[in-house]
């Protein structure tokens, strides 16, 4: 798949319907996204196959993933909206 379309794809996926989601993954997507290493673009495909459910509770921070790969992408878009 070209990156072009990759990225429309990601765009839809990363549109959830749950407006708190939106406002992190849209801009993440399209501000931040082209900058991350290769690893860290396929935690973000796979934080993308999570339930909005289980995202909001991580990104409002009443929860953490199990998963390590999920925990660090988790921790980067927070870390993205929320600087030190």
């Amino acid at each position: 798949m070209d990156e072009a379309t990759e990225r429309k794809k990601l765009f839809w996926h990363s549109r959830r319907g749950m407006l708190e989601l939106d406002v992190l993954l849209v801009p993440f997507l399209e501000e931040a996204y082209g900058d991350l290493a290769a690893d860290d673009k396929e935690r973000y495909k796979k934080l993308l196959e999570s339930e909005d459910t289980d995202m909001f509770a991580w990104f409002m921070q009443h929860a953490q993933p199990d998963d390590p790969d999920l925990q660090r992408i988790v921790r980067l878009i927070l870390e993205r909206v929320q600087p030190k």
